[in-house]
């Protein structure tokens, strides 16, 4: 009986403690932007999605599985496709998905697919820091 009070004292303390003072971290929310496009443009769309203050990006090479059919439906010509994943904030998704619409109808072979996946979390407030690009001072020990 005892340590079942013991528990529920406990329970209270962390409850009063997430209750007055509320993750900060989470204002900022991150999304994992998929974009795929033909091998010989992946450099040039891994450049345009870095002006966008994405900090960290990976390429992996891919290769089509769809028949032929549908890849004239698509409008694509290649097989041989390059995959960038990148982490990028919220806030930008709407910028990026515009700038990569614009691209993939204005570049001759420039055609892609973008897409993004919420994160909802990630471990470590330095990781979480430079993800979403915020830049915080350091105090140098002198």
């Amino acid at each position: 009986m005892a340590e079942k009070k013991k528990v529920d004292r406990v329970r209270k303390k962390i409850k009063s403690v997430t209750e007055t003072a509320p993750n900060r971290v989470t204002a900022e929310k991150l999304e994992l932007l998929v974009t795929i496009v033909g091998r010989n443009k992946a450099e040039y769309y891994a450049d345009l999605l870095q002006s966008l203050e994405v900090n960290m990006q990976m390429t992996v090479l891919g290769h089509g599985t769809a028949d032929e059919k549908m890849l004239v439906y698509l409008g694509l010509s290649e097989t041989d496709k390059a995959v960038i994943f990148s982490i990028i904030q919220s806030r930008k998704v709407n910028d990026a998905v515009a700038l990569l619409d614009e691209k993939f109808k204005s570049i001759k072979d420039g055609k892609g697919v973008a897409f993004t996946v919420p994160l909802t979390s990630v471990i470590g407030t330095l990781i979480y820091r430079f993800l979403s690009n915020v830049r915080v001072p350091v105090k140098e020990d002198k």
